[in-house]
């Protein structure tokens, strides 16, 4: 017997019962469909993590108040008050050769109010340097200068969704707003940024640091200080000054831990990596499970055919067909219901995933639609080996009856 006759004669039997024939590949395809998507969605979200981090620049150094391990997140992020930081900090960072420019950060979250129109609004109190670090650069006026950062300057520049939302398309420049109560003059708007970091740019207003601090905030030290340096191969030795300095300036001497946080974007992107990629192969091997239930529902439905073939495989025997004919042509029926699953299953994953990829990036994301040759060949080749483990009981259980008792079953 050879293949093609024992192909021909399988697809033969398989359509003649088309509906246990989809109910076996059913398992087949929501397990390869839900590898697909894991895989894709997961390299998906991490593109799009990667992107957003890079969008903040991968020579920018961030350094927040608070110890923390290599591995782990600041005290500050954790909700702890940590006031270790000082805007004298940043200062003193920007003598480090290869810095470009330094900036200080505060926030809060406050009514911002012009006329009748009133909205709410995060507003960061920075310094005059912080469109060189975070490379923004202004629609309306210009942003507030290093004159500004001395003393309590009531300056305030606008993001471009505030701007909007309280000015329309009118030029705000000279204009002044209410910020807490306290009057704030306009001096320019920040163009279109969108979202960086996963923080809306556009939605921030930007204060004076010092004036943040005693008009608006009452306090007198910083959340976050960002350091920019030349090019990306000195961001490693701008970083251990860093650290120096700060373990200096904060009487930190011999083995004491920090009590500050420094890392550099391309860190952060390793460790992301990392946990990303562990996230995505443990969910990957958590929907593989669906395969080896689509592998015991084929087993059980061939067996089942077995049973129901009998009078046909001692037929078969009785004319010639050998032990390998009948074990042969079992184990091709099972193999070609897990491959014909397997290629549904690319389909069904392919366009679920394709339709994520649409939905996040309609809704403003920057989301990639990525799909690996690997995790297709991989789902295909697992779902042919799927076939041939559970097909082969079946099929090895057909091969030994004999072909008289298989005659005369009922």
């Amino acid at each position: 017997m050879n293949y093609l006759v024992t192909v021909t004669t399988a697809l033969r039997v398989l359509k003649s019962n088309k509906s246990r024939t989809f109910l076996t590949m059913l398992g087949i395809v929501i397990g390869i469909a839900a590898v697909i998507v894991i895989i894709s969605v997961g390299a998906g979200a991490q593109s799009l993590i990667f992107n957003q981090i890079s969008s903040v620049g991968s020579n920018l150094i961030g350094i927040m108040p608070g110890y923390s391990d290599e591995s782990g997140p600041p005290a500050s992020v954790l909700g702890v008050a940590v006031t270790t930081l000082k805007n004298d900090d940043g200062l003193a960072l920007k003598k480090i050769n290869g810095v470009v420019a330094v900036t200080s950060y505060t926030r809060g979250i406050a009514s911002v109010q012009w006329q009748n129109q009133k909205i709410d609004a995060t507003f960061v109190g920075t310094t005059a340097e912080y469109p060189q670090v975070e490379e923004a650069d202004t629609l309306w006026g210009d942003f507030f200068s290093s004159t500004n950062d001395k003393g309590i300057s009531r300056v305030v520049v606008l993001g471009f969704q505030v701007w909007q939302d309280l000015f329309g398309d009118q030029n705000p420049v000279g204009e002044s707003v209410k910020i807490k109560g306290e009057s704030f003059r306009v001096v320019g708007v920040i163009n279109k940024k969108g979202v960086q970091g996963f923080e809306n740019k556009d939605t921030l207003i930007f204060i004076p640091l010092e004036t943040t601090q005693k008009i608006l905030l009452g306090i007198s030290h910083v959340s976050l200080i960002r350091v920019k340096v030349v090019d990306d191969q000195k961001v490693s030795e701008v970083l251990e000054q860093c650290r120096q300095i700060l373990r200096e300036r904060h009487n930190i001497t011999g083995s004491k831990p920090d009590d500050f946080s420094a890392r550099a974007a391309k860190q952060a992107l390793d460790v992301l990596s990392q946990i990303t990629n562990a996230l995505r192969f443990f969910l990957a091997g958590i929907a593989a499970v669906s395969l080896l239930v689509g592998g015991v529902g084929i087993m059980n439905i061939m067996l089942i055919a077995v049973n129901e073939r009998t009078k046909e495989i001692g037929l078969r025997k009785s004319i010639g067909a050998t032990k390998r004919n009948i074990q042969k042509q079992f184990l091709i029926e099972a193999v070609i219901l897990t491959v014909i699953g397997g290629f549904l299953g690319i389909v069904v994953g392919l366009a679920f995933s394709g339709l994520v990829a649409i939905v996040a990036n309609y809704l403003g994301y920057e989301w990639q639609w990525v799909v690996t040759i690997p995790s297709i060949l991989l789902a295909v080749g697992f779902s042919g080996a799927v076939g041939i483990v559970f097909g082969w009981y079946p099929a090895r259980q057909a091969a030994n009856l004999e072909p008289i008792t298989a005659l005369r079953h009922e």
